[in-house]
């Protein structure tokens, strides 16, 4: 009996230690909202400093997107689909001749029916929608294309003007960084952090301490505890970084030349020259420090 007895109580203590974090998730706040007083954190307890470290720089695009269309009528369905294929095959061969990892490709076709017109008592032209009434059928094939090297663009832009389609969509620029430029920006937001936090107390006679909380989030920064509540609102002027300081200070190389245009184009396009514009990318951080 002592044996089972014990056995129990081993038990029984893991899992009452299992149910306290399901309390924990559903106790209330610890204030109310407009409350005068609320516990204040724990890094609190002796004078501190809480640095929002705010850091911005600007990079070029390095993501182009647009879409191109080709279409084509005919009698039947069939063979206007198989006008339209024809249109795209050689532009199609050309920019995947670029390699997948430079230039994405996605290729869909959409079918129209064109109908007998006639027209109302007000003489205006109306489509006769009815299935015994199909004229002609319009397929359209449509090319997403992702310029993933931005090199690679104006190459791109002009093949697809050289082969004449039906229309060409906006051209959309994106900013995709890399994991390591956004590591070095999240680290470049932790410097900045320190270095407020450094002239602020220098301002104010004090020094600074040991390093209470990092964190990258910035999420204990945006705690007012003299308001009494959470406060998300507004923010801290961002400090600009080079673009060197994140290892991207090098030139991106000249893009080649563009392929020849590809064959039955029936005339050479113009040259578009196409320049990547600058986006801005952003990073926070907290960092508390004890004042001494």
């Amino acid at each position: 009996m002592r044996r089972i007895a014990m056995a129990t109580l081993m038990v029984a203590g893991p899992l009452s230690g299992l149910a306290a974090p399901a309390r924990a998730q559903i106790q209330p706040p610890p204030a109310d909202i407009g409350a005068r007083y609320i516990p204040a954190p724990w890094w609190m307890r002796e004078p501190v400093i809480a640095s929002l470290g705010s850091v911005r720089v600007d990079l070029p695009a390095n993501r182009a997107r647009f879409t191109v269309r080709f279409s084509a009528v005919e009698r039947e369905s069939t063979a206007a689909a198989a006008a339209a294929t024809r249109k795209v095959a050689s532009l199609d061969a050309a920019l995947r001749a670029t390699g997948a990892d430079r230039v994405r490709l996605t290729t869909t076709l959409g079918t129209r029916p064109l109908y007998d017109q006639y027209r109302d008592k007000a003489g205006n032209l109306v489509d006769n929608e009815r299935a015994d009434r199909i004229d002609r059928y319009e397929v359209t094939a449509t090319i997403e294309i992702e310029v993933r090297d931005i090199a690679a663009l104006e190459s791109t832009y002009n093949s697809v003007l050289a082969a004449q389609p039906t229309s060409i969509g906006t051209l959309f620029f994106t900013l995709e960084p890399d994991n390591r430029t956004r590591a070095a920006l999240a680290n470049e937001a932790i410097r900045d952090a320190t270095r407020r936090a450094r002239t602020a107390a220098e301002a104010s006679g004090a020094r600074l301490g040991q390093v209470k909380i990092i964190d990258p989030t910035a999420r204990v920064c945006r705690t007012d505890v003299l308001a009494g509540w959470p406060s998300y609102s507004g923010g801290t002027r961002p400090t600009l970084v080079e673009a060197e300081q994140l290892g991207e200070g090098a030139p991106p190389p000249p893009p080649p030349p563009a392929p020849p245009p590809p064959p039955g184009s029936g005339q050479t396009a113009a040259r578009v020259t196409l320049q990547p514009p600058v986006r801005s990318l952003d990073d926070e951080a907290c960092v508390v420090f004890a004042l001494l």
